[in-house]
C-alpha cells in the first residue's frame, strides 16, 4: 500500500548534507544492501547504532536523481575485502607492540587510513519516491528496481527528516499521536547529542485490533497499555467534538474499554506508576471487584438463579480438593438452569424428574449455608409416600417454599434405609436416589443416609459458608448487563480481579467476555448500526486467560474475539511475558505489536515468524538493564516498519496526550 503525505519536509535535500554523508553501497539486492563506510563518518554523524535508520540516494543525475531513496536499517557490521589484510597487519604490530592509537604511532597514513573503513549490513524496508502525477512523497514496502551499486550514497537523517519517516502515515495531518521517542540503543552516549524524534501512532490502528504486548516483567507493558487506553480516551474526545476523520471511521459512538485488572494496578495507585487509570480518568471509571471493596461496585450473582454460574465458584472454591472427600463427589454432580430443565422436560420425562429434583436439593444446600433468597418457591416431583417422612405434611409437587424443601429431604434422607426404598429399587432395578442426588443430599443432611442430621460429624453444607462473599439475593439486572450498558456508553469498566483466585479470574473474564461477544454479534446480525459501539479488551497476564500455543478449540471465546472480533467492532490488547505462551490462533490475527525485553532464544523464534522482527531478536535479549525500562519495538497496523521506541511514562498530566 502506497502511504501519501504532502511534502512539508523534502527528504530528498538529505542527498547535499554531506555533513549526514556515511558512505557508499558495493553490494545491493531487492532485500539488502552493503554500504562501506569509516570512523570519521560514523563519528561525524554521532555514530550508526544497529536498527538505526539510513537513506540511500542514486547520485547519477541523467537516471532520476532526487527522485526516490532506499530506506535502510542498520542490522550489523559485515566483512569487506580488506578485513583480513587489515587483521594480519593489526596482529604484526600487536607483535610488536607498537601502540595503534596514539597520532604519533609508527603507522602510516595509507594503513592507518585503510584500517578505518568498515562494512554495514543493512535490511532494504522500502523506498521513498515522488509520485509522477502529484509529486507527492510516496513509500512502498519493497524495491521496484534497483542500479549498480557503486552511485548510491548512504545518508543519515537528521531530525526533521528521520521525523518524516518514522510518522509516515496515511490519512489526515493531525490524526496521530505521540506514543514516545525513537531509541535505537540501549546505550544512549551519542544519541544524546541527537535532537529526540517522537514517535506517533494512528490511534485508529489501536480500535477493534488486536494488539500484543510482550516482554519480561518490569519492562514498561503497563505503562504502554496505559497509553494505550490513554490515546483511545483521546479518541472519545475528538467524537464528542465530532471530528470528520474520526467519526467517519468509527461513527458517532463512544470507544467503551474495559480492563481485566489482574493485579490491581490499573484501578488503584501502586508504588510503580505516578497515577493510575482510575485517578486521571475517575470521571468517566466504573470499578468492579470480586471482593467487598470501598469505591467498587461488586461483582456478585445470584446463586439461586444463576445455577451453572454459582455452581463454578464453589468448584473454584474447593480447587485444591484431592482425594474421595464427600464434597469431590458433590462437585461432580449434573446440575441445569430453568432453560435447559424446560427443554429436557419435553424429551425426556423421566430424566427431567431427576436432574430437577437434584438441581432443587442443591439449593436447599445454598439455602442452609446462608446464602441469602427472597422468598423463593420450589417444585420437584414428590409423592404421598414421601411427603410425611419428615412428621409434617410437604407436597413438593404443588410448589413449597425452599425451607420446606430442605425439609422433605431431609426427611427422605434420614428414612432412606427403610423398606419404601428398599422396595423401590427391587421394583424398578434402581436406587429412588440416583448417585448425584446422594451427594447432594450428604451434604445437605450433614449424614449418611439413613442417619440423623449431622450425625456422622460432616460439615457438609458449613463448608460451602466462605463462598457467600460472591452471592447476592437480589433480582435487579446482573452485574455484567450493567458493565455493558456502560460500555455501550463509552465509559472505561475496570474489573479488580487482584483479590480472587485464578479460578475466580478465570471464570469473570470469560463470563463478560461471552457476554460482551454475544451482544455485539445480536446487534451485528440484526444490522444494528446506531447502537453498536466499539469496544476494547484489556487482558494483563494474558497466559492466565488465553488458550496455550497449540489449543486449536476456535470455539474458545478468547479464540473469537480474535478471529472474528473485528467484523464486531471488538478490539483485544494483551499483555505477557513470553509468545509461546499464547494460541497461535490468537497470534496469527494481531496486527500491532509492542515487544520489550525477551530473555531466551525460544521466545525470539517464536517472534521472528512475523513482520521484521527477525532484525530485533538478538537486541531484544541483550537489552535486560533497568534503564531500558519502557525501550519497546514496536508495529502498529498503519506503519510499514517494526520501530524502536522509547515509549513516554503515563502521568496524571491532563495535557500529555
Amino acid at each position: 500500500m502506497n502511504l501519501l503525505k504532502k511534502m512539508d519536509v523534502n527528504i530528498f535535500d538529505l542527498s547535499k548534507d554531506e555533513e549526514r554523508f556515511v558512505g557508499n553501497a558495493f553490494s545491493l539486492t531487492y532485500d539488502k544492501l552493503s554500504l562501506l563506510t569509516n570512523d570519521f563518518d560514523k563519528n561525524k554523524v554521532n555514530g550508526i547504532p544497529q536498527s538505526s535508520f539510513l537513506l540511500a540516494f542514486y547520485s547519477n543525475s541523467a537516471m532520476n536523481e532526487n527522485k526516490e531513496a532506499l530506506l535502510l536499517r542498520v542490522l550489523s557490521p559485515i566483512k569487506i575485502p580488506t578485513d583480513n589484510e587489515m587483521v594480519s597487519t593489526m596482529i604484526e604490530y600487536y607483535k610488536e607492540g607498537i601502540d595503534t592509537t596514539d597520532k604519533l604511532n609508527e603507522l602510516d597514513d595509507f594503513t592507518r587510513f585503510d584500517m578505518s573503513f568498515s562494512g554495514l549490513e543493512c535490511r532494504i524496508l522500502g523506498t521513498f519516491y515522488l509520485d509522477g502525477k502529484s509529486d507527492e512523497l510516496c513509500f512502498g514496502s519493497d524495491v521496484e528496481n534497483f542500479y549498480s551499486p557503486n552511485n548510491y550514497k548512504i545518508y543519515k537523517p537528521r531530525q526533521n527528516v528521520l521525523n518524516k519517516i518514522i510518522n509516515f502515515y496515511d490519512g489526515t495531518e493531525g490524526d496521530t499521536v505521540r506514543i514516545g521517542k525513537v531509541r535505537f540503543s540501549s546505550s544512549m552516549r551519542y544519541q544524546s547529542e541527537e535532537n529526540d524524534v517522537e514517535v506517533r501512532i494512528d490511534p485508529l490502528d489501536l480500535i477493534g485490533k488486536r494488539t500484543a504486548l510482550f516482554g519480561m516483567t518490569r519492562t514498561g507493558k503497563s505503562n504502554t497499555v496505559k497509553k494505550i487506553i490513554e490515546e483511545t480516551v483521546s479518541i472519545n474526545d475528538k467524537i464528542e467534538q465530532n471530528n470528520p476523520h474520526i467519526v467517519g471511521n468509527l461513527g458517532n459512538k463512544k470507544v467503551g474499554q474495559i480492563i481485566f485488572d489482574i493485579n490491581g494496578e490499573y484501578a488503584n495507585k501502586n508504588q510503580q506508576d505516578d497515577t493510575s487509570i482510575f485517578e486521571k480518568f475517575s470521571g468517566n471509571v466504573s470499578r468492579y471487584s470480586v471482593m467487598p471493596k470501598d469505591g467498587f461496585k461488586e461483582m456478585k450473582i445470584n446463586f439461586y438463579s444463576e445455577i451453572l454460574t454459582g455452581f463454578e465458584y464453589i468448584k473454584s472454591h474447593f480447587s485444591d480438593l484431592s482425594g474421595n472427600d464427600y464434597i469431590a463427589s458433590f462437585l461432580g454432580v449434573e446440575l441445569a438452569d430453568e432453560d435447559h430443565l424446560q427443554a429436557l422436560k419435553e424429551k425426556n420425562m423421566s430424566a427431567y424428574t431427576r436432574l430437577s429434583r437434584a438441581t432443587v436439593a442443591y439449593k436447599c444446600v445454598l439455602y442452609k449455608a446462608g446464602f441469602e433468597q427472597n422468598n423463593i418457591n420450589v417444585r420437584f416431583a414428590g409423592n404421598k409416600d414421601l411427603n410425611g417422612l419428615s412428621g409434617r405434611e410437604i407436597d413438593p409437587n404443588k410448589g413449597v417454599s425452599i425451607e420446606e424443601a430442605c425439609v422433605w429431604f431431609e426427611g427422605v434422607w434420614g428414612n432412606y434405609t427403610n423398606s419404601h426404598f428398599s422396595t423401590y429399587k427391587e421394583t424398578n432395578g434402581k436406587e429412588w436416589a440416583d448417585e448425584d442426588l446422594k451427594s447432594i443430599l450428604k451434604v445437605l443432611c450433614r449424614s449418611n443416609a439413613g442417619n440423623d442430621i449431622g450425625s456422622s460429624n460432616i460439615s457438609g453444607f458449613k463448608k460451602l459458608e466462605p463462598v457467600r462473599v460472591f452471592h447476592t439475593p437480589t433480582v435487579n439486572k446482573s452485574y455484567e448487563t450493567e458493565i455493558l450498558s456502560e460500555l455501550r456508553a463509552g465509559k472505561i469498566v475496570i474489573l479488580d480481579l487482584s483479590q480472587g483466585d485464578s479460578s475466580i479470574q478465570n471464570i469473570n473474564s470469560e463470563r463478560l467476555s461471552k457476554r460482551i461477544f454475544s451482544d455485539s454479534m445480536k446487534m451485528f446480525t440484526e444490522n444494528e448500526t446506531q447502537k453498536h459501539n466499539y469496544i476494547q479488551f484489556y487482558f494483563e497476564e494474558a497466559h492466565n486467560l488465553f488458550p496455550k500455543q497449540n489449543e486449536t478449540d476456535l470455539k474458545n471465546i478468547y479464540n473469537r474475539l480474535a478471529k472474528e472480533g473485528a467484523k464486531l467492532r471488538l478490539g483485544i490488547t494483551y499483555a505477557t511475558q513470553e509468545v509461546s505462551s499464547i494460541s497461535k490462533n490468537i497470534l496469527k490475527n494481531t496486527q500491532n505489536w509492542f515487544i520489550s525485553h525477551l530473555n531466551n532464544s525460544d521466545e525470539t523464534k517464536e517472534l521472528k515468524k512475523y513482520y521484521d522482527f527477525s532484525d530485533f531478536t538478538d537486541a531484544l535479549i541483550r537489552y535486560s538493564n533497568t534503564s531500558d525500562k519502557g525501550f519497546a519495538r514496536i508495529k502498529t497496523f498503519s506503519s510499514s516498519f517494526v520501530v524502536p521506541t522509547q515509549i513516554d511514562k503515563f502521568t496524571n498530566n491532563k495535557e500529555s496526550s
